[in-house]
Formats: structure tokens, sequence, C-alpha cells
């Protein structure tokens, strides 16, 4: 299955581009110096205190570097920052944002936005818990929710504010969410914020940034389109990125299970769950179709499962969710919808049951696993028409993705 392994080279050069606004202050100068960044290299070894000869710095060498050295918070520059999933990114960034806050004064200082609800609402509840003590008030602006709940809370006052694209544009269309004083704003899952689905809306919301506002992406994967993309809004960014190899876990162990034909899949699948104990699993399915089909076919073969995908309401999928963060759902089937930035620390397995169709979301759905330095596994079903697709995740992150031995059990 693995085929012959390539390394893929970061794209680091910055285009020149026009803002997105029309203040000539944020257009980027031609002849200023290159961003800086911080990657393998004898240098990046050296700030963090490293005597190595080896040209790569892993994820938690970046992560130090930027979390105890504050480069980005303490000069205030643009951050464009990759780290492996469950390294602490949202931790990192939420320490940033409190240190900027003024709270002498009640107006909104941050706006951090992110893909999905969930993400938002679970970067909300670390702002709330690191910035207990300072008193620092965060109000979660997303759909789903009453929109006069999203008008009285912002009119009371949030210094942070974490939202959804489209209900925080339009708080701030209706000049309810006001920007005058916003100090820095974050956009987490940037490759996926930066993608056809959400750019124009990203682009929209920035037009009514200040001029000297701090832009922070973070991600776990960076592809070079998006990097391309953020001349428009981003000036002299400091760079921390990860190598493509050093993008996947260390701690996931990931195998492939080769299913001939589409139907078999199911079967393989309670086979699986027959064999083996496990403490929580996310199952992925490429479309909310495919959701829906699964969880009916697994209860119907006595399986104890959840769902949740983007056709749900918001009461469901926080329902879903609190059940699942709290043990008493053991198994949930999910959409891409979870695949970013959701941490339930107890998820030791994750299953691809459809392989998915864009590469970067493969690494996004097995950081579901092992968070935080914690042990998991991942197993890829494979049919004959997804050999090429699993080949080309294995080249691009030169890593290899073994097949399932009989021993499975074991590794769980």
């Amino acid at each position: 299955m693995s085929g012959q392994r390539f390394e893929q080279t970061n794209v680091t050069a910055e285009r020149p581009l026009h803002s997105a606004r029309d203040s000539p202050q944020r257009l980027h100068d031609p002849k200023s110096r290159d961003s800086d960044t911080y990657r393998c290299s004898r240098d990046s070894e050296k700030r963090a205190g490293s005597n190595h000869e080896d040209t790569g710095t892993s994820a938690e060498e970046v992560e130090r570097d930027w979390s105890q050295e504050h480069v980005p918070s303490d000069e205030g520059r643009d951050v464009i920052a990759q780290a492996q999933s469950g390294t602490g990114k949202t931790a990192t960034f939420s320490i940033a944002v409190l240190e900027k806050l003024d709270l002498s004064i009640s107006s909104t200082q941050a706006l951090v936005l992110a893909p999905t609800r969930e993400l938002a609402k679970q970067t909300q509840r670390v702002v709330l818990t690191l910035g207990d003590y300072l008193g620092a008030k965060c109000h979660v602006c997303i759909g789903g929710i009453n929109v006069r709940q999203n008008i009285r809370a912002l009119e009371d006052g949030a210094s942070v504010v974490v939202g959804t694209p489209g209900r925080v544009y339009d708080m701030i269309n209706r000049r309810i969410l006001k920007t005058d004083d916003i100090k820095m704003f974050v956009l987490d899952e940037a490759d996926e914020m930066l993608s056809l689905g959400f750019k124009d809306q990203i682009y929209d919301i920035f037009r009514f940034m200040p001029d000297d506002v701090q832009v922070v992406l973070l991600s776990a994967t960076m592809p070079s389109d998006v990097l391309d993309v953020t001349g428009r809004f981003m000036r002299d960014p400091i760079k921390i990125l990860v190598k493509n190899e050093e993008v996947t876990l260390e701690g996931i162990r990931q195998f492939y299970v080769q299913v001939e034909r589409e139907e078999w899949k199911l079967d393989t699948l309670c086979d699986l769950y027959e064999t083996l104990t496990i403490s929580q699993s996310v199952i992925f399915c490429n479309s909310r179709r495919n959701v829906t089909w699964l969880t009916e076919q697994m209860r119907k073969h006595d399986f104890t499962v959840s769902a949740m995908h983007g056709d749900m309401s918001q009461e469901e999928r926080d329902m879903i969710m609190r059940e699942f963060r709290s043990g008493s759902s053991r198994v949930l089937i999910a959409t891409d919808l979870l695949a970013r930035g959701i941490d339930v620390h107890q998820v030791s397995l994750v299953i691809n049951y459809d392989i998915p169709g864009k590469r970067e979301n493969y690494i996004h759905r097995i950081g579901r696993g092992g968070r935080f330095g914690r042990k998991g596994v991942a197993i890829n079903f494979v049919t004959l028409d997804d050999v090429r697709t699993l080949r080309d995740i294995e080249r691009f992150y030169n890593t290899t993705v073994e097949e399932l031995p009989q021993n499975v059990a074991d590794l769980i």
C-alpha cells in the first residue's frame, strides 16, 4: 500500500497582495523584508536551546518558541502558526489573547473565528477557564442560538468574542458587535476558514478590523494555497510551520483494512467492534447520508451509537457532545464537522469508514485520538477505488499506513 515516499516542500514565499480593506495603511510594502519563518533549521534549533545537528524541528520545539518566548504576542506581529493536533494551540493563543486585554474598558478587544459551532464553544470554555481570575468576559457568537441572546451579551460587553463567520458578520453588520477596539483577530483552523466556503465571509469581516489589528492564523495543516491568500490581509507575518512528514502524530498508529466492496464495510465494522474493547471512538463518514445510514445499521446490529452532522439542530448537537464527553455515549459517527479541534481525551480509536476526499482532513480526523501525547489508533477502510487516495496521503505526509494485524485487540 505504501508505495514510494517523497518529501513535500512547504511554500513559504509570500506574494504582496492588496488588503481586503480599502485602507492604504494595510497594503504590503514590496520592498519590505520577507516574513520570518520558524521551521526545520539550525537557527530554530538554537532558538529552542538545542545543540542537535538534526535539521528537523518538532512541534513541541515550535510551540515552545511561541508560548515561552512570546514572540508574536510581545511584538504584535502577524502570525501564521502550525502545530500538530492535540498539542495545545487553543490554550497558547488564548493566553496571548488574554495578555492583550485592557480590562478597564468593556469593549471587544479580540475576535476569534472558528469553522464550527462546537469548536467555537470549546474555545470559549478555554478562554473563560484561563481568564477566570482576570474577570475577562468571553461571549460565543454562533448560529443556532437566538439572535437576541447574542445582542444582549454583546451589549453587556465582552472583551473576547468567539464565533462562526456567519453570525459574527451579522452582528457586525447590525452594528451590535463593535470592532473599533479589536487588537487581535484570530482564525482557528485557518485552512478551513480560508477555503472557498468561508473565504469571502472572512474578507468581509476583515474589512471592519482596525488597521493595526494583529492577525493570527492557526491550524494543524497549512496548504500552500492557504499561505498564498494570506497576503491579502497579513503584513510581514511570523511563520511557525511544521514539515508535512512531522504533522502526523507519533502517538497514533495508522492501519488499513482492504475492503473489496463498499457493501462489505458494515460487516467489517461490526466484526471490529465485536472483537475490541474500546473506551471511546469516532467513526468518520464523508456525507450526512452515510452517517444516518450507518447509524441505523449499527443500531440494527444492537450497537449503541450516537451520530452528529450539520443538519441537526444546535440543541441536538450540544446534547450529543455532552453525552460523548461524559462517556455515557462511547461511539460517535460523524462527518468532518467533528474532525477539527474537538477535544475528547478518552478517544482511543478513530475509524475512517470513508477515506476523506481532502488529504488535509485525514490529519484532522485521526487527530481526534491520541490527544496530548496519549496513544491512539486510526483504522482506514479502503476499497479498490481508495487505494490511490491513501497512497497520496502516505506520500504527502511521508508516513506509512500498515495493514491491520490479526492481534488488533492488543493494540487498543
